[in-house]
């Protein structure tokens, strides 16, 4: 397989032929109008600037300065990326690409980039949405992206106490690779896994595969190792500990600002074999988000529960129904599950919902998206969510707006920032693009809130499509704010966040925060303007 250098995952796995007719087609029945293709450049008519630095011998066969290596590490994977890409406009770009081999590699990295005040992005899979590896660094001499890939292995297995300890740099499927031989899994299928590394959930609270309970990658972590310019810090590894704040949470999160996350000591569990699971339509959208909340709140903890709304029901699983669809999935390693699954669709007939026919069984070696199963529309839908990156392209190329932007609110909140939301987006839209499509779903739920993710589709212009976007982002992403939501559940910070995040973040931590970069990073090199001004 080839990595597509501008855009989402394999070159080989892109939308063509039947599926993007059919694509092309539900497209334009929402959004009439001629959609032109846009071919991607090539390397060779970028044009790229020559490296701006040169690394000392003794770490120049860790350096690439190729030019399909720094483009590809330019951007990361939002539809403003991808666009940009296809329109040759890479202004900010790595001078280099460092691949260490090990830990050691890492910190003569660091030693050598702090001495010189060259920026330092670390790097997993590059999915970032957010800008979070975009090389803007001004008042830097250089930039220098530290791809960890490399090191991707699963150094130890504690069988006894479930866990194992991961270099940071392994992909999503490398990972489960390694730990099948063992019956076990981390079992955190974010829809970017197969292109995003552990390091990466790690650096950006990464939620997962769990719509209940375990939904962040948080909630798997035993110990963290972590290099800074400052030093390695390391912590006990244990299955919990009230001595202080925990210095795992520092770093979580923290998205390349205070370190480089090396390894980790993650929880495991035995592989699922007992499934079941459901879908349950709605005519109501109301009565919906009300069964929604009654399964989160009974204790129940599925690890599937995602609402789609009617539109996102409709254009991405092909199902017409006036209020929505509910995707309702158990999973154990060592018990039966059909009577949780049919209490929560008593749950759901309490509130109008009209199930399909349950199915389960013994489980598959579980991979990402097999939870969602539940009858052909449900399965529709799973499909068209690891497809959506990719489908995404696709719409990118022919000049349609198609993205996304997530938060999470409380219950009693919900109803008033869903509206506002919803309205913030349809009038930024009529203002830029004249017309376009709002859709909703929970990605994940728990007792106090729901997790909603939102997609928009609108007709753009080649050539305006970034500022399109970014204008009905910041419409969005103004509503979050002032609608009391996060302005991220998983997607990070990173530098388009920022605005909104500045706001979000109390004074005091805000301090504390800058405190930490300056003790952690004295010369400023680690990600600069993610999370924190740029120095």
């Amino acid at each position: 397989m080839t990595r597509s250098w501008w855009g989402w995952g394999n070159v080989e796995d892109a939308v063509g032929g039947a599926e993007l007719r059919a694509l092309l087609d539900r497209v334009t029945a929402l959004m009439p109008g001629e959609l032109t293709d846009h071919e991607p450049p090539g390397i060779a008519s970028l044009g790229l600037s020559a490296p701006r630095v040169t690394p000392p011998g003794s770490l120049a066969a860790l350096c690439s300065a190729d030019p399909a290596d720094r483009a590809a590490h330019a951007h990361g994977k939002a539809f403003r990326d991808i666009v940009r890409n296809l329109q040759g406009d890479l202004r900010h770009v790595p001078d280099l690409v460092a691949r260490p081999r090990d830990e050691r590699d890492v910190t003569d990295l660091l030693d050598w980039c702090g001495r010189e005040g060259i920026a330092v992005i670390p790097f997993g899979g590059g999915s970032s949405v957010v800008g979070g590896v975009e090389p803007r660094c001004e008042g830097h001499p250089g930039v220098v992206t530290m791809d960890l890939e490399r090191m991707d292995r699963v150094l130890e297995v504690d069988g006894t106490s479930r866990a194992a300890r991961i270099q940071a740099g392994v992909f999503g499927p490398h990972l489960e690779n390694q730990l099948r031989p063992h019956g076990l899994t981390l079992r955190h299928f974010p829809q970017s896994f197969e292109f995003s590394t552990l390091g990466g959930w790690l650096a950006t609270r990464a939620g997962g595969h769990y719509a209940t309970l375990y939904t962040h990658i948080d909630d798997l972590v035993e110990s963290m190792r972590v290099v800074t310019p400052a030093g390695v810090s390391a912590s006990r590894r244990l299955p919990g500990s009230g001595a202080g704040p925990s210095p795992d949470r520092l770093f979580l999160g923290s998205e390349g600002t205070l370190g480089v996350i090396t390894e980790a000591w993650m929880r495991l569990q035995e592989r699922p074999r007992r499934r079941a699971r459901a879908s349950v339509r709605f005519g109501d959208y109301a009565a919906a988000v009300a069964a929604t909340r009654a399964i989160a709140q009974s204790g129940l903890n599925p690890a599937n529960c995602r609402l789609l709304d009617a539109a996102e029901a409709l254009i991405n699983a092909g199902v017409s129904v006036g209020g929505g669809v509910l995707v309702l999935g158990f999973e154990s390693a060592d018990h039966p599950v059909h009577h949780s699954l049919e209490r929560a669709l008593e749950l759901c007939r309490d509130h109008g919902g009209e199930p399909s026919a349950a199915t389960g069984g013994d489980a598959r070696a579980g991979e990402p998206g097999e939870d969602a199963g539940g009858g052909s529309a449900v399965d529709t839908w799973r499909s068209s969510f690891l497809r959506m990156p990719y489908q995404r392209d696709a719409l990118a190329r022919h000049s349609v707006i198609a993205e996304t932007f997530e938060t999470a609110c409380t219950w009693d909140t919900f109803e008033t920032l869903h509206r506002a939301v919803t309205e913030a987006a349809r009038q930024a839209m009529r203002e830029v693009t004249g017309t376009g499509v709002v859709t909703c779903r929970f990605t994940h739920v728990y007792p106090d809130g729901p997790a909603p993710y939102f997609g928009v589709y609108a007709p753009g212009r080649w050539g305006s499509a970034v500022a399109q976007w970014d204008h009905i982002k910041a419409a969005v992403s103004e509503a979050i704010e002032t609608s009391g939501g996060t302005i991220t559940h998983h997607h990070a910070v990173g530098r388009d966040h920022r605005p909104w995040y500045d706001r979000q973040r109390p004074g005091p931590f805000a301090a504390a925060l800058s405190a930490a970069k300056t003790a952690l990073d004295p010369a400023g090199v680690l990600n600069p303007g993610v999370l924190l001004p740029a120095p």
